[in-house]
């Protein structure tokens, strides 16, 4: 079983509290994409991040004097985001923190696929982004169905807690033979499921650490959870989508 998450935009340093066990298993992918924004003028830059010119600098600073293979920080402890923020991987055990080593992967445009203690260094690069590279049109084209099958493993399942940008360069190659199931968080209004996203992300991640805490191996396990005022609805669920409501 294999849980697939999306990064955060928001990415800090820190080598001490979580050690690297490994490099990103596309490292050479992400050496060509960096060398690709690193040619790029800081207007430019801005345009495809579609950000302000603040950030825009501090992007464009951190391409040019980034180094791959240097002061990095674990993949899921240099995100930032709510998600990561309510998994709190700082405090989870030893033992739960190799559920996540076994288990949980970050999709990455940059990067491609991260395992959770993979070295790292901030970057923005959505995968969304209209990156011309290796006369691929885009990072979709560029990272075509590798991503899939670095993910596919003997059980051939895949827990989708990602956003619809990052799910669909993994869903687009799922075949019969996979089982690959959609986490959904929302309230019922008029009968129909609505999601949020500020609480979406909170509840993905508190998804993710109750995995890990509750060493979750088959899918009725899922179906368990109830953070955030969440339950099950069998009623609304379907083989290729768990709904949850609150």
């Amino acid at each position: 079983m294999k849980i697939i998450i999306s990064p955060a935009k928001k990415m800090n340093e820190d080598t001490d509290s979580i050690e690297v066990t490994g490099m990103p298993g596309f490292i050479d992918d992400a050496i060509i994409l960096m060398h690709e924004m690193q040619s790029l003028s800081l207007t430019e830059g801005k345009a495809l991040w579609k950000c302000n010119d603040k950030l825009a600098e501090l992007n464009y600073k951190r391409y040019k004097n980034m180094a791959l293979m240097r002061r990095l920080t674990p993949a899921v402890i240099a995100y930032e985001g709510l998600q990561y923020q309510h998994m709190a991987p700082k405090v989870l055990t030893t033992r739960e923190l190799s559920y996540l080593s076994d288990h949980l992967r970050i999709l990455s445009g940059f990067y491609g696929v991260l395992k959770p203690f993979d070295g790292v260094t901030p970057y923005r690069l959505e995968m969304q982004a209209k990156l011309s590279v290796n006369d691929c049109k885009d990072l979709y084209d560029f990272w075509g169905d590798r991503l899939y099958h670095s993910l596919v493993d003997d059980d051939r399942i895949i827990i989708n807690l990602a956003s619809k940008e990052y799910s669909q360069c993994i869903e687009k190659y799922i075949t019969p033979k996979d089982r690959f199931i959609t986490i959904e968080f929302g309230e019922l209004v008029e009968g129909k499921v609505k999601q949020k996203g500020t609480i979406s992300k909170m509840a993905r991640g508190d998804m993710v650490r109750f995995m890990a805490e509750n060493n979750i191996s088959d899918l009725n396990g899922l179906k368990d959870f109830q953070e955030l005022g969440f339950a099950y609805s069998k009623e609304l669920s379907s083989n290729s989508k768990y709904v949850f409501i609150m």
